[in-house]
């Protein structure tokens, strides 16, 4: 029972580590000096915006809000292009779901439309029991002497 315990607990603590959770909330932020770059990772020369923001994300960190908390205070001062990947919820679901259901409809309308198609074709050939077209044969005979030289 208590190596239960102490297996939970340490399963609990591994996710408090303040390191690897600056870590996780640096790599969901763009660093905004224009160079496109995850915070953490800008290695744009001379950054004069990327020692700013990471003091400040130390600095939300140690007021001890939750991540979304950092998040949506970074998003706010510095707009939501801020944010490497839009927070979950409201209006920014929408840009989660938009694309894969733009996908899945256009798959399913071109499939309607291979289906129609190929329902309507296989209607126009006429099938017969009855052996070959007579008239076929006098047609292929007519344009034959009429191509001859």
């Amino acid at each position: 029972m208590s190596a239960l315990v102490v297996c939970l607990l340490a399963v609990v603590m591994l996710g408090a580590d303040p390191a690897s959770r600056f870590n996780k909330l640096g790599h969901e932020m763009i660093c905004t000096c224009g160079c496109g770059q995850i915070l953490l990772e800008c290695n744009h020369v001379g950054c004069p915006v990327s020692p700013v923001m990471i003091n400040e994300l130390h600095a939300q960190m140690d007021g001890g809000g939750s991540d979304t908390l950092v998040l949506n205070w970074f998003a706010a001062k510095y707009g939501a292009t801020v944010l490497a990947a839009p927070i979950r919820g409201g209006f920014d679901n929408v840009a989660w779901i938009a694309p894969m259901a733009a996908f899945l409809l256009a798959t399913v309308g071109v499939g309607f439309l291979i289906r129609v198609w190929t329902v309507r074709s296989g209607r126009g050939v006429p099938v017969s029991a009855a052996g070959p077209d007579v008239r076929g044969d006098a047609l292929r005979e007519r344009i034959r002497r009429e191509t001859e030289y």
